[in-house]
């Protein structure tokens, strides 16, 4: 009995016919749920930071230093967003890609992993120069500026895209199981990847957040010029970064790590682990998504400036359409005015006309009267 067991095991392990992929993994377990928040998050994040870009761009006019890390992470959050629409068709396809076109689904890996990681490194970024704007305002004074924020991000893109480019060079089981960079097991060099992704990607810019973030709620809490209303603003702020942050991106990199720990010490059989843990990393990657719609949140409704331009722009909006209608409704009147005007000519003429009218009859009858009177 044990020897059938293992027998069975192992034949389960591995398909050999098919690139040494694994077979039996249950797709269909969070396909409804990766359906519902692939939609969500586009409904709610395409005009939400189409919003940000166009309100942050109005700040960089100013030369608001932090809205141009504001304006790329919303630009880098439209790139992924558009590509939501061909994962939501390919998860209800049961992860299987349907174009004939293979580089279609490279390059949507491609925009998928680097928002990833220029998101949290803008995030990073974010939280820096609020660090050395609050605890070093007089020395960062000439060091920040918009200039060196736009050659930072530049050269981040530039880094994560370049890190990112040997994907359109892999060559990975789509032939065979028409999935779109879901390769499992993982790979030898896959998982040394997921290692470098695991401390590089999360746990040194996860330190930069708290130590910036720490150290921006002490200044403001030993300030004596802040309100306090402004310091519990940036504690909130700074609990807020965190918390996104770790909802977003932890449960991902914990997986991440775990997935290519036990392959390394399993790699003869790792398919019934990947079996069991594939559904809760599915999940645990569909929650980086929501960063698309958590960062207009965070950054822009939370800006004083911002918000501020928001509400002049509804309130511009606003005072234009009563404008608006306002002079339809006086265009209105003015034609009732003329029309009624109109009337009560037409009816004094009238009035006039039937005066007329009863006089000359009037003296048609006392003419008649006389004369029969005279004879």
């Amino acid at each position: 009995m044990e020897i059938s067991d293992e027998k069975r095991i192992m034949e389960h392990c591995l398909n050999k016919t098919c690139n040494s992929t694994c077979t039996e993994i249950p797709y269909e377990q969070s396909k409804t749920l990766l359906v519902a928040v692939y939609s969500i998050v586009f409904a709610i994040g395409l005009p939400a930071n189409c919003l940000t870009c166009l309100l942050t761009f109005v700040q960089i006019q100013r030369n608001n230093v932090v809205a141009i890390y504001i304006f790329s992470l919303s630009l880098c959050d439209l790139m992924y967003l558009s590509t939501l629409p061909l994962w939501i068709i390919y998860v209800q396809n049961g992860h299987k890609w349907t174009m004939d076109d293979i580089y279609s689904c490279k390059i949507t890996g491609f925009i998928f992993f680097c928002n990833i990681y220029i998101s949290i490194l803008l995030l990073c970024c974010i939280s820096v120069d609020r660090y050395l704007g609050l605890v070093y305002s007089l020395e960062s004074r000439g060091i920040r500026g918009q200039k060196l924020a736009s050659i930072i991000v530049c050269v981040l893109f530039a880094v994560v895209a370049g890190v990112h480019t040997p994907v359109f060079f892999m060559n990975d089981n789509q032939n065979c199981t028409k999935t779109c960079f879901e390769t499992v097991p993982l790979t030898i060099l896959l998982a040394s990847l997921s290692f470098g992704r695991f401390l590089v990607g999360f746990v040194i810019p996860f330190t930069i957040l708290i130590f910036t973030n720490y150290k921006i709620f002490q200044a403001t809490k030993r300030s004596s010029s802040l309100t306090c209303r402004q310091k519990t603003k940036v504690k909130y702020m700074a609990i807020a970064i965190i918390v996104i942050f770790l909802i977003c991106f932890a449960p991902y990199h914990a997986v991440l790590i775990i997935r290519a720990i036990y392959f390394m010490f399993n790699q003869d059989c790792p398919c019934p682990f990947e079996n069991k843990i594939y559904p809760v990393f599915t999940v645990f990657l569909c929650l980086g998504t929501a960063n698309g719609v958590a960062d207009p949140i965070i950054y822009v409704l939370v800006s004083e400036n911002i918000r501020e331009d928001c509400y002049r722009s509804l309130r511009r909006l606003r005072w234009n359409s009563s404008k608006l209608n306002s002079s339809t409704d006086h265009n209105t009147e003015s034609r009732k005015l003329e029309t009624l005007k109109e009337s009560e000519e037409r009816g004094q003429t009238e009035e006039d006309k039937e005066i007329t009218d009863s006089s000359d009859i009037q003296k048609t009858c006392t003419t008649g009267i006389d004369q029969e009177s005279g004879s």
